[in-house]
């Protein structure tokens, strides 16, 4: 499994009814967690004041982690994301054995 950096926008399109937006949210919510315990949703962060989300996501490649993991989200047609491949780097302090 490798380890992605995604940045992800959302923003909804215009004159979607509220109910729409709240159930999307309400399913997005459940599938985050289903991801993070299949160990696909590894960390997620909302920089202060923002709208946007920054997380650490993984899959076999970025084809797959866009079709089969992000492409999952309810809230996906509604998002732009960011991917950066992520490898280990020899002086991460969580490497440490």
């Amino acid at each position: 499994m490798n380890e992605f950096l995604v940045e992800i926008t959302t923003v909804v399109p215009e004159g979607t009814p509220a109910e729409e937006v709240d159930r999307r949210r309400a399913a997005e919510a459940v599938r985050a967690r289903e991801l993070a315990a299949a160990g696909r949703l590894v960390r997620l962060w909302r920089p202060v004041g923002e709208r946007r989300s920054i997380g650490v996501w993984a899959a076999a490649d970025e084809a797959e982690l866009r079709a089969e993991v992000l492409g999952s989200l309810p809230l996906w047609p509604w998002m732009t994301a960011t991917v950066t491949a992520l490898e280990p780097h020899p002086n991460d302090p969580g490497n440490r054995l």
